[in-house]
């Protein structure tokens, strides 16, 4: 008898899930078919995302080593003029 009332009663989880699903079929196919693109857009925006970093790291690195070496030239020019 147990496992008969056990059987009977969905979880409140199962219950939410059907109401959902129920929704789902009332969408029309333009709106269905926009939520798809904007779920496959947002699947594709970390491959832009991480190419934008790449570039920015690489920009970064370029630029440490301008500094690096206008820092060095600079000291030896002033030290050459201090010299004189």
């Amino acid at each position: 008898m147990g496992k008969k009332d056990a059987s009977s009663v969905k979880l409140p989880v199962d219950q939410y899930r059907k109401q959902i699903g129920k929704q789902d079929y009332k969408k029309t196919k333009p709106a269905l078919r926009a939520t798809r693109l904007k779920a496959e857009a947002k699947r594709s925006a970390p491959g832009i995302r991480d190419t934008i970093l790449v570039i920015v790291a690489v920009l970064v690195f370029l630029l440490g080593i301008y500094a690096f070496f206008y820092l060095n030239l600079s000291t030896e020019l002033d030290l050459d003029v201090d010299m004189d």
